[in-house]
């Protein structure tokens, strides 16, 4: 199931058999007061095994430094430009196309990486890359909505860490256990595909590294749900993706 955990050989079948593979994408940076560094690498990380695990699909190691710029006032934050990441996503899709995978499918956890993997599809052809970020689905999406509504806000959301809390314990509340300001339409519409200001500004304005999500409302149990209803959703469009290559 893990490309890194397989012999040449029996990856050697499995490309010769028609197999696509998927790609988990994240981040290294702050998730606020009870979110893990790596939240979005290990919850499209947890997505793409689970849908693996159901589909018999294949996961290459995760790509977990990528653009996260608003954040690096804040300790722990590795952040690489937009320009590094897509040169270095391109040649890693490349890379597994060239070996013989007939597609690729991203599964994605971070907002800032949308825009550089949308520019490594377009420039490729016969639609071998697919990108999915895992709370797309509709299934998923529907969950979190129903879970949290407008508390699900738009970092060190409440999905994101049940996720995390359903693999690996909850962290403490401390600081996370009031809620933080909500945000406005606008706010949300500007600032889509992590589109934040200077990183000064960004934690000026957002002090403990949540903006509007009230990751405290998270559960391990909610995770479990979450995470299972990704799983579901990305192991049927990969089989999808697959079979049409």
């Amino acid at each position: 199931m893990k490309l890194d955990h397989m012999t040449w050989y029996e990856v050697d079948a499995r490309i010769n058999a028609g197999a696509a593979v998927l790609l988990p994408v994240g981040s290294t940076e702050q998730h606020g007061p009870m979110g893990r560094i790596g939240t979005d690498t290990i919850c499209a990380e947890a997505v793409a095994l689970a849908a693996a695990k159901q589909c018999g699909g294949i996961v290459a190691p995760p790509l977990a430094y990528t653009p996260a710029p608003f954040n690096t006032g804040f300790p722990g934050t590795v952040s690489v430009s937009a320009e590094t990441f897509q040169a270095m996503a391109n040649e890693v899709i490349t890379g597994l196309l060239a070996q013989g995978f007939k597609g690729v499918f991203v599964v994605n956890g971070h907002g800032a990486n949308l825009e550089p993997l949308r520019k490594i599809e377009a420039a490729l052809s016969d639609n071998q890359l697919m990108i999915r970020s895992w709370w797309e689905p509709t299934a998923a999406n529907t969950l979190r909505q129903q879970l949290y509504g407008e508390w699900e806000g738009m970092h060190a959301t409440p999905s994101e860490i049940a996720i995390t809390q359903s693999l690996l314990g909850a962290l403490p509340a401390n600081q996370a256990s009031e809620p933080p300001k909500k945000l406005s339409a606008e706010f949300v519409r500007d600032h889509a595909g992590d589109r934040h200001g200077p990183p000064e500004e960004h934690r000026s304005e957002f002090p403990d590294g949540r903006v509007g999500s009230h990751s405290a409302l998270a559960t391990p149990e909610d995770g479990k749900r979450l995470l299972s209803a990704a799983a579901m959703a990305i192991a049927t469009e990969f089989l999808f993706f697959e079979q049409d290559r």
